[in-house]
């Protein structure tokens, strides 16, 4: 074989034994190959999930700074973007303006915990 017709042979595909697999993929519980079947939906990424666990991780290890630290950040954020225009949010609460506004009971919760926790640590 000649490198010409190397290339043309790999241009033209996957070779017919793959395309007979993926034919059949989905058989006798085998799963589809994304490689030769990119029709197939996507599976469902549930990284919302693993984004939420680890805030809750971060506010059980962290405690009332983390939760300071989260709202302090969020607050910023929706500060910035209200002031750019945005009005609606992807948020349960939709509304920027409740937003910023458990944002900012959140932060101050936060920051109460915080001087508790202080308090009783130092004797303040």
């Amino acid at each position: 074989m000649s490198s010409a017709s190397d290339a043309r042979r790999i241009a033209d595909g996957p070779p017919p034994s793959q395309l007979v697999r993926a034919k059949h993929a989905g058989r006798h519980g085998r799963r589809h190959d994304r490689d030769t079947d990119p029709q197939s939906p996507q599976p469902f990424d549930p990284l919302r999930l693993c984004i939420f666990a680890t805030v809750a991780l971060l506010g059980w290890a962290a405690g009332p700074v983390a939760l300071a630290a989260f709202a302090a950040v969020g607050f910023a954020g929706y500060w910035k973007a209200r002031r750019r225009g945005l009005t609606r949010s992807k948020c349960y609460l939709r509304d920027t303006r409740l937003v910023l506004a458990y944002l900012g009971i959140l932060l101050a919760v936060g920051s109460w915990g915080i001087y508790s926790l202080a308090a009783q640590l130092f004797g303040i």
